[in-house]
């Protein structure tokens, strides 16, 4: 059987990996409703959510924020996503309401009735991620997140986001029933609708006065002075947005809500107390001034607390009492979420593996080992779970989860990357799709994890890999294992050492290891011959172009050989053996001659000594090595000639040179 003809759906069609906000396409929307996974911790923070959300709408509540945090990767944002049409009640899908699709999703009957009554109220949605929705230069001004909630309802109330002076004027209009009137006044002067010019404020002044003047009470010099100084006049507060959402649901009346699902905010905060504290108000007014009718949703790769936490010296208590419901998404979801909704099996696929675990499930215990330096990296567990995630490796969904956030983090992303256009899920099906033709045996190595995020890489590190590949010094594996070294240079606590690259490369359930940690130190060997890597200690290290260049300069730096062999012995002598005298029972104490190769420390005053001979030292038989030794009285210990002691010692020597 090929691993293509295991899933119970064709692991080549098109999945939506990453959610974006902003995506309402009718067909893309029920493809979201109906491979929608709800994992039992899911289940868990939807009960908790509309449990909250009840208190909005039998009453009032000042509670009325929602915190969902998640490592990168866990369903934030599909999971806000999915809440904005489940809460919206005029939001059909081919005549089919959101709730229906999860009628076989949920088994828990009172929070399916929980979301139809949440369904039935009157809702405005406004789903958003903040950092898109903001002006470029956003994040110096203290006031960024009420301008960006501002914009936001004025897009939702159709009028102008990007100029917010300009918006009032629409809304007074439309409160003096004169908006529609203006409108197809514009529309008579300029031959275009006014939706698609007002962004030309600046450059439509004449028609903009000559329709005010038109359809309102305003003169020629007033509507001059209003188009002139408005911008000058204008000004925007918390207390006046809150109540201006106030009006508006009091308007609507019959339980109106608003919802502002605000994705991405922690991300778009980080340690900036002043936006922390701008959020804050927000939510502080909404919850006053609305009392549970406008809700405040967002994600944040960190749970609130280590937000505020991380904020020195401001207080944060307001924001923490508003968030009052706070979810959690884990990892484990992450898991569940790819294993249902990609690698499901077929009943002959499950029967079949079935039989494979149990042949082989010692062979897999063995093959599947880190080194004791390694944090936990899960093995299969048991049959279920390798029928279930196969051609998968259980640690793979955590260590991706946290290459994905650290490459993030290190700034080693292009903007798409950043901003989550390039998914778990993606990484997953495209790695599973490049052993399609596979027989059964076949195991994803880590390495296949690069491929899918290549392209959104930036140019620094997608250089490399190219370079590489040109490079006719090197082999089409070595470039796996330089991709490899890539994804894990950022990883705390998984060395790159020897074994856990094997680990990390193993590609077969009858992966024979110890020839593949062969192959995988010739590549090493020829990668930092080209100096496209590094290696420290026991461990290698990827390298950028920046980098490379830094280390070749280092390595054609000349070192004179008597320096080597001094410092050896100042280390050998001074930090290993670092008393000078020799005791013998509890009584006498010899002090001894120290050598290195031919070159003495010191007097050599005493009967007996130290000889140790570098690789420097040349080739010499244990034959000679006893008469040498028997010669001279010394005890002589001959360093290996591929000790890493040497090259550690002389690397070290070049970068202090250098």
């Amino acid at each position: 059987m090929k691993i293509n003809e295991m899933f119970v759906k064709d692991i080549n069609r098109d999945i939506t990996g990453v959610v974006k906000v902003a995506q309402q396409d009718k067909e893309e929307v029920k493809i979201e409703l109906e491979e929608y996974v709800v994992t039992n911790e899911l289940k868990s923070h939807f009960s908790e959510l509309f449990e909250a959300y009840k208190k909005g709408i039998t009453g009032i509540t000042d509670k009325m924020g929602v915190w969902v945090s998640g490592f990168f990767g866990s369903g934030k944002s599909h999971f806000i996503k999915i809440l904005s049409y489940l809460l919206r009640d005029d939001f059909k899908i081919y005549d089919k309401k959101p709730i229906e699709y999860f009628e076989d999703k949920i088994d828990d009957q009172v929070l399916l009735a929980d979301i139809e009554k949440a369904q039935k109220v009157p809702t405005d949605v406004i789903l958003f991620n903040v950092d898109s929705k903001s002006d470029s230069d956003s994040k110096n001004d203290k006031e960024a997140i009420i301008k960006v909630f501002n914009k936001v309802f004025n897009e939702h109330m159709g009028y102008c986001g990007s100029i917010p002076w300009l918006a009032d004027l629409e809304r007074q209009l439309d409160k003096e029933g004169n908006y529609n009137d203006f409108k197809n006044e514009f529309n008579r002067i300029t031959g275009d609708k006014w939706e698609d010019k007002r962004a030309d404020f600046y450059f439509i002044e004449e028609p903009i006065i000559d329709s005010l003047v038109e359809t309102t009470q305003m003169n020629e010099e007033s509507a001059k002075h209003w188009f002139r100084s408005s911008e000058e006049n204008y000004t925007i507060s918390i207390e006046k947005f809150a109540k201006r959402v106030q009006n508006y649901i009091e308007k609507q009346g019959n339980n109106h809500h608003v919802l502002f699902l605000v994705d991405e905010i922690g991300q778009y905060i980080g340690d900036d107390g002043q936006l922390m504290l701008n959020l804050q108000t927000v939510a502080e007014d909404l919850g006053i001034h609305c009392g549970g009718k406008a809700w405040v949703m967002v994600t944040s790769q960190e749970e609130i607390s280590e937000v505020t936490k991380r904020i020195k010296n401001m207080d944060f208590s307001k924001i923490m009492g508003r968030f009052d419901t706070r979810l959690s998404l884990s990892s484990t979801n992450v898991d569940e979420v790819i294993t249902k909704r990609l690698l499901e099996k077929s009943d002959l696929a499950r029967d079949t593996l079935e039989l494979l675990y149990n042949d082989k499930s010692a062979i897999l215990n063995n093959i599947i080992t880190f080194s004791d330096d390694t944090y936990e990296m899960k093995n299969y567990s048991n049959l279920n779970e390798f029928v279930n995630i196969y051609p998968f490796i259980p640690y793979q969904f955590q260590l991706l989860q946290e290459v994905f956030e650290e490459i993030r983090t290190h700034g080693a992303t292009g903007k798409h990357l950043s901003e989550g256009e390039r998914s778990l899920l993606s990484a997953f099906q495209e790695s599973a799709q490049k052993y399609n033709n596979s027989d059964i045996g076949k195991l994803v190595p880590f390495s296949a994890f690069f491929d899918p995020i290549d392209s959104f890489l930036d140019s620094n590190i997608s250089r490399v890999i190219s370079n590489a590949k040109a490079n006719r010094n090197l082999e089409e594996y070595d470039i796996e294992v330089l991709k490899l070294l890539f994804l894990i240079r950022y990883i705390q606590g998984l060395p790159g050492n020897i074994e856990n690259l094997t680990t990390l490369m193993v590609s077969n359930i009858e992966e024979d290891k110890i020839a593949l940690k062969e192959r995988i130190k010739d590549s090493l060997n020829r990668l930092l011959k080209e100096t496209v890597i590094q290696k420290n200690g026991n461990e290698y290290f990827f390298l950028t172009n920046a980098e490379q260049d830094i280390n070749k300069e280092i390595k054609n730096t000349n070192v004179d050989i008597s320096q080597v062999i001094q410092e050896t012995g100042d280390i050998i002598f001074e930090e290993i053996y670092n008393n000078r005298k020799f005791r013998y029972n509890n009584e006498y104490d010899f002090s001894f001659n120290q050598i290195v190769d031919e070159k003495t420390r010191g007097s050599q005053k005493e009967d007996i000594g130290i000889k140790i001979l570098t690789p420097y030292y040349g080739e010499i038989s244990d034959s000679q090595l006893l008469l040498e030794s028997n010669g001279e009285n010394n005890v002589i210990l001959k360093l290996p000639n591929d000790t890493d002691f040497i090259e550690e010692l002389e690397k070290s020597l070049k970068i202090e040179k250098y």
